[in-house]
């Protein structure tokens, strides 16, 4: 098999790779199936009888696809990938700083989730999960805006830091879910 891997370029970004704008908003359909097309062209499989070289590098390759993927995929990653590029460290893991009154529902909904958990309430646990989902999903929203129209980084970043409480919230009430269960 004749195939060209010095066309490929590891120094390009995640959107470049996939043929995608720069930017939050993307269409997810378009992503999915340029991965899959990517994965078609560069999987080690398909490399199975060539040199070591070429199998290591087909996989270097299918490595970045996966990860460039799972990056654009999550809106949190996507979030933080974009102001990474513009050279902003979202700090997720050294700076908890958060407005007032996101720490206050992040208090009422940990108490929510632990009075659930104590009470053994599935159903409310249940509520609880389909509520924050509404409200990571309205916080996205104002993460592209913030991104893509206004430009305003530094608030992108609170933002990102928001979502990943809420991604961790999210978590508790899943692995809750699935204690009671089973």
């Amino acid at each position: 098999m004749n195939f060209d891997f010095t066309q490929f370029d590891f120094a390009q970004s995640h959107f470049q790779l996939f043929s995608l704008p720069a930017q939050f908003a993307l269409d997810q359909r378009t992503l999915d199936s340029n991965y899959r097309t990517l994965l078609a062209q560069y999987h080690p499989d398909r490399f199975a009888s060539e040199s070591d070289a070429i199998r290591r590098i087909s996989l270097q390759i299918a490595t970045q696809v996966n990860e460039a993927y799972q990056t654009l995929k999550s809106p949190i990653a996507r979030g933080r990938y974009l102001l990474k590029l513009a050279g902003v460290d979202t700090q997720e893991e050294s700076n908890t700083a958060m407005p007032i009154d996101f720490l206050m529902n992040q208090m009422e909904w940990r108490e929510a989730i632990s009075d659930a958990k104590s009470t053994q309430n599935i159903d409310r646990l249940e509520a609880i999960g389909r509520e924050l989902a509404l409200e990571t999903s309205a916080l996205e929203q104002h993460l592209a805006s913030l991104l893509d129209e206004t430009h305003n980084l530094s608030a992108a970043t609170v933002a990102v830091r928001k979502l990943r409480f809420m991604e961790k919230l999210e978590q508790e009430i899943g692995d809750a879910i699935e204690t009671l269960l089973f």
